[in-house]
């Protein structure tokens, strides 16, 4: 098969490999599609991600396919099936495994971080890592399960209450998918900070009631009065500066998620008086949690909408460049669809 194996730094070949045999209790997976992710980017550019990463490896994990092969031992899958792939998986044994907080968890394994992933034609995994999806789902929808468990996982931390106002910094594919969960949620009011005039006009065509090119000008228009206000902010970014923002953009009481990856060495100058005088709850969130399932149904029940969200489908031999240039940061998602 062909493969693209992370060697370090700014290195990634794209080379024959052979497709490892199933054990007992696993699946090959024969990649349709997988996502570009910030974390990718982290990883090639010599930063960790959510795992320490040890070349060579094949990277990738937001991935949709269909069962090629299955272990002796598998059951729930078979060949044909098509496929999202949550790609952690937990020791069970640790103390957060043990608490129900095995995103935690002290041994914990990602397909694409700490083994091979998605950015190769097969991809050979534990049968349980694999969400079964309905065969009329475009697999380009399906490779959306793992950035979108991501999102619900931060929703479900933002505590977003029916009527709350919500504020969203950055409208990346990230920031959309979670403009469109707010909205599910309950927000009344929907507010996006972009500076890229396309990607505003696409966050009001998915449910902004909203939208603002920089901060400035969003401050201005909420200092004209009380009504106006940030309940949840959501920063989706992950720059030291929408940091920053998210926090002096946050009314009274409000929540703040720090969902976007800020480089591992990155800090942020806060100001403690101000997130004491208005009482602010600053949380931020890890992975994707067993939340899987619900993200394929959304996805499946049309009630988050990614298509609209997709760039440009690339081979594998493309993928250095999607990662090396920083053009592509500007747009929406890239796929890697490995049988190009």
């Amino acid at each position: 098969m062909k493969a693209a194996t992370f060697y370090g730094k700014n290195d990634i070949r794209v080379e024959d490999r052979e497709v490892r045999p199933p054990l007992e209790h696993e699946v090959v997976v024969k990649i349709a599609f997988c996502g570009v992710c910030g974390t990718d980017l982290h990883i090639y550019h010599g930063d960790e991600g959510s795992a320490e990463t040890v070349p060579p490896i094949i990277l990738g994990h937001e991935m949709s396919g269909v069962v090629s092969e299955v272990g002796s031992a598998v059951t729930s899958l078979q060949p044909g099936d098509h496929v999202a792939i949550d790609p952690n998986f937990y020791c069970g044994q640790c103390y957060y495994c043990r608490s129900g907080l095995e995103h935690f968890c002290s041994k914990m394994n990602g397909v694409g971080t700490t083994c091979d992933g998605g950015f190769a034609q097969y991809c050979t995994v534990p049968a349980k890592l694999a969400i079964k999806a309905p065969p009329n789902m475009p697999l380009e929808a399906v490779a959306f399960v793992e950035p979108l468990a991501c999102c619900l996982h931060g929703i479900d931390l933002t505590n977003i209450r029916v009527g709350d106002q919500v504020l969203l910094i950055g409208a990346g594919t990230i920031g959309l998918l979670m403009l469109q969960l707010a909205k599910l949620a309950g927000a009344s009011r929907l507010t996006v900070i972009e500076p890229d005039q396309n990607k505003r006009a696409l966050a009001e065509t998915l449910g902004a009631d909203i939208t603002f090119a920089d901060a400035e000008s969003y401050l201005a228009h909420a200092g004209e009065s009380e009504n106006i206000r940030a309940d949840r902010v959501i920063e989706c970014v992950g720059k030291t500066e929408t940091v920053s923002l998210a926090i002096r953009a946050a009314s009274k009481g409000a929540v703040v998620m720090l969902f976007g990856l800020t480089p591992p060495k990155a800090t942020v100058e806060i100001v403690p008086f101000e997130i004491f005088k208005k009482e602010l709850q600053i949380t931020s969130s890890f992975v994707n949690p067993l939340t899987g399932s619900r993200a394929l149904e959304l996805l499946a029940g049309g009630k988050v909408h990614v298509a609209e969200l997709i760039e440009e489908c690339v081979p594998l031999e493309k993928l250095t460049e999607v990662l090396d240039n920083p053009v592509y940061r500007t747009k929406k998602k890239i796929m890697v669809a490995p049988g190009m």
